[in-house]
């Protein structure tokens, strides 16, 4: 294999506890209001019994680990991780205000010649039960000033 930036089994992990501002903050910047998300009272008679966080927002954690990931990039390399895309995301349990997520992400494969690198993500909870799962890929793209 070429030398590359990263290799298959490198890994990164954020943990955060997902808090009522998080949640609301989320809401008005992204204008998803659900009433799961900021209607108490209509969530306490609902089945789950409580306000959940955005699945959306469980995303921004998956891209959390990405960037650490694409941060071990060295500034020599002249060039720059950007992120292809999410594929198969998968909401599988509820995460509730309070929950501790930890969203691991653990490189798959590396094509160096392509420059790219895919992994996969897993996002649990503070007991161990698996929440959200999604595979992703990265490219690393020259670094160069626009033209123009």
């Amino acid at each position: 294999m070429q030398d590359f930036h990263v290799k298959p089994g490198d890994s990164a992990v954020f943990t955060k506890t997902v808090g009522e501002t998080d949640v609301y903050l989320f809401a008005g910047i992204t204008g998803d209001f659900a009433p799961n998300h900021v209607n108490r009272p209509f969530m306490e008679r609902s089945r789950f019994g409580r306000l959940q966080a955005h699945g959306a927002l469980l995303v921004g954690f998956m891209s959390t680990v990405a960037a650490m990931i694409a941060a071990r990039t060295p500034p020599e390399a002249n060039e720059i991780a950007v992120a292809l895309g999410y594929d198969r995301i998968r909401f599988v349990k509820p995460v509730f205000l309070g929950d501790t997520v930890t969203t691991h992400y653990r490189v798959s494969t590396v094509d160096a010649a392509r420059r790219r690198a895919s992994a996969e993500i897993e996002v649990t909870n503070q007991v161990g039960t698996l929440v959200a799962v999604a595979s992703h890929t990265l490219a690393w793209v020259p670094n160069t000033p626009a033209a123009g």
